[in-house]
């Protein structure tokens, strides 16, 4: 196998320190995420910014007591945070702190308890991505303009690849779309858009 060259070694590194700090979720905040608004509110305040109960409330279709409790019980795990020097007493404004978090508990995962509620959480946040994708893909050809409908992309591809090739495209592809995230994170202005970049490289089971 070739030597990677200094472009593809840079971006191994970037990739491995961009993620050297991300937060490993506890049984906690795991099941602070199992629950569906949780895990919206969660989406929503990491692809559209800081945003209050009411926002929330009017976007999830909830009452703003309802969204106020469920933004108190991911701020109890530190997932979200109440943004400083912004709101009133009675409009407080909640974000999602910046960096990388990981569902994979290795201590977790050893114990029932710990594996049920780890797939719980995943359940409800992969449930929510799907439910985004199937929103655009049965509703964005009519809602959408031509520029962004040729800019979306979904496509799914296969190779035969070792552990070590699939690692090598996970950290290549991740190098990309972290560096579009620090190149673009707090981008504003006309024609400015959340976007949400989906990424899944995992091996299929085999046919023996």
């Amino acid at each position: 196998m070739e030597e990677p060259t200094d472009v593809e070694t840079d971006a191994e590194e970037l990739v491995a320190r961009a993620h050297r700090d991300d937060r490993v979720l506890g049984l906690g905040a795991l099941r602070a995420l199992s629950h569906p608004i949780r895990v919206q509110i969660y989406d929503i305040l990491s692809q559209y910014g800081p945003q209050t109960a009411s926002t929330l409330a009017e976007r999830l279709g909830e009452s703003s007591g309802s969204t106020s409790y469920h933004l108190r019980a991911l701020a109890k795990h530190d997932l979200i945070r109440e943004v400083a020097g912004r709101g009133s007493g009675r409009e407080r404004w909640w974000e999602r702190p910046i960096g990388g978090v990981t569902f994979l508990n290795e201590d977790a995962i050893k114990t029932p308890a710990g594996r049920a509620v780890t797939q719980l959480a995943m359940r409800e946040f992969f449930r929510n991505r799907s439910d985004q994708l199937r929103e655009f893909t049965e509703h964005g050809i009519e809602r959408e303009s031509e520029d962004w409908r040729d800019a979306s992309l979904i496509s799914t591809a296969s190779a035969n690849l070792t552990a070590a090739q699939t690692r090598e495209l996970s950290r290549k592809i991740m190098a990309l779309v972290d560096e579009t995230v620090r190149a673009h994170r707090h981008q504003a202005g006309e024609g400015v858009r959340p976007v949400t970049m989906r990424v899944d490289v995992f091996p299929l089971p085999g046919l023996d």
